[in-house]
């Protein structure tokens, strides 16, 4: 039971943690509600960073998730430039940076991740950077600007998803860019060789050079400025500024100080939670990046028969947090709560825009089937398995991310003729 007299906080100033806090009022929570941000800037949501705020096709006041003075309008107490450094879970209190102590009833860990850092010589260099917060995007933005306008050179380590944004957004300002990428092409974890590819051409056509089969050794520099980027090949790459694009690791030091279970991080890392969100305490939740939830949206199909039975996942893209946070808070209200999203992440980079829906890990699955035209970049992918769909991509293709969605979750087997054939509507796939 809730009641008017309850306090429930949320450490975390994210995308997760602001829809949390939305949702508890707008579901009528008359309780305290405390937002606790490490950060000074209200909060925001993250694709801008190395999207549209990073390209400049968007202002910096777009990127909050509300208004300033929407939280006070709200009632919402919010603590910003404060970390949270340690939970008492006996006491159900967090202690703040400052040494302030907060009470709680219920508790919901919404903190994010953080940029994986290259462990090499050179990375205290002033022209080493990473993306990860709205300072860092501001400081990248001015770093792309300059470089376009002198000619310089950009070397980015790692082909994931920002690494090729940000190349896309350095070429747009001019600069050059040179991507490391110890993988045989962009992207390879995720969409394998048989897409990867494509995001190797498209970006060679507009100037990216790739340095594939290798990793960045050490940062050379003078005077605290980068010269080049050396790779465990033997290669020199000029660079005036270097990006680290390696991943992100979830932010669980909280979680894990205070006892709670948390998953390996060789197998994704992450604080455990069941399908309400709820962790190992049952007053406390998680949601976001730092959450890695049982694979729900497979339950009770094939697929996820052939999964162990203790197969979890954490998704770190932007629909996880705008759907997790809210769902977070319903279950912290007491409220019947089945948190079964698919899996879906977009990108903008070029005049190539694409939706990618589901989880085909490597090894997973024994099929890709095209529809459509690769070469016009304008399809749909489909990773199988026996048949049945893992995950789909839509390239220049819209308006088909639910059809593909309800396909996942049917975890029948399909004609694959059909399935490739772009007369055949999707939904008429779907039993």
């Amino acid at each position: 039971m809730v009641d008017a007299h309850q306090t429930f906080v949320i450490v975390g100033g994210g995308l997760a943690g602001a829809k949390a806090a939305e949702t508890l009022r707008a579901e009528g929570f008359t309780g305290r509600v405390i937002l606790i941000c490490d950060e000074r800037d209200h909060p925001y949501e993250r694709p801008p960073l190395s999207k549209g705020f990073l390209t400049g096709s968007q202002e910096r006041d777009s990127v909050f998730v509300h208004e300033p003075a929407w939280y006070a309008q709200s009632d919402i107490e919010l603590h910003l430039g404060l970390p949270a450094v340690h939970l008492d879970r006996a006491a159900k209190a967090v202690t703040l940076g400052d040494g302030t102590r907060v009470h709680y009833d219920r508790l919901l860990l919404a903190t994010g991740a953080e940029p994986r850092r290259l462990d090499i010589p050179g990375t205290d260099l002033a022209g080493v950077h990473h993306l990860r917060r709205l300072a860092h995007a501001e400081r990248l933005k001015g770093v792309l600007t300059a470089l376009g306008r002198d000619n310089g050179q950009l070397v980015i380590a790692g082909a994931g998803w920002i690494g090729l944004e940000v190349a896309a957004a350095a070429r747009g300002y001019g600069a050059e860019v040179t991507i490391v990428e110890p993988e045989p092409t962009p992207l390879h974890p995720v969409l394998g060789p048989e897409l990867g590819a494509l995001f190797a051409d498209l970006h060679g056509e507009h100037g990216v050079r790739f340095h594939f089969g290798a990793r960045l050794t050490e940062i050379t520099g003078q005077d605290g400025m980068v010269l080049a980027a050396l790779t465990d090949d033997g290669e020199e790459h000029p660079a005036h500024s270097v990006l680290a694009a390696i991943g992100a690791a979830p932010r669980t030091a909280l979680a894990e100080a205070a006892g709670l279970e948390v998953v390996d991080r060789a197998a994704g890392g992450g604080i455990a939670v069941d399908a309400s969100l709820r962790t190992s305490d049952p007053d406390i939740f998680a949601a976001g990046d730092a959450a890695s939830a049982p694979l729900a949206f497979l339950e009770g199909t094939p697929v996820r028969a052939a999964l162990p039975p203790s197969a979890r996942l954490r998704v770190e893209h932007w629909a996880n947090a705008l759907n997790g946070g809210p769902a977070a808070a319903r279950a912290m209200l007491g409220q019947d709560v089945a948190y079964d999203r698919v899996p879906y992440f977009f990108s903008d980079q070029y005049d190539v825009g694409l939706e990618y829906s589901g989880y085909a890990p490597p090894g997973s699955y024994d099929q890709v089937l095209v529809r459509g035209d690769v070469g016009k970049r304008q399809f749909i992918a489909f990773w199988l398995n026996d048949g049945r769909l893992l995950a789909g991509m839509n390239v220049n293709v819209w308006d088909v991310t639910e059809s593909i969605q309800r396909l996942i979750r049917g975890g029948h087997q399909l004609d694959p003729a059909a399935l490739a054939d772009p007369s055949v509507p999707l939904n008429s796939l779907l039993t």
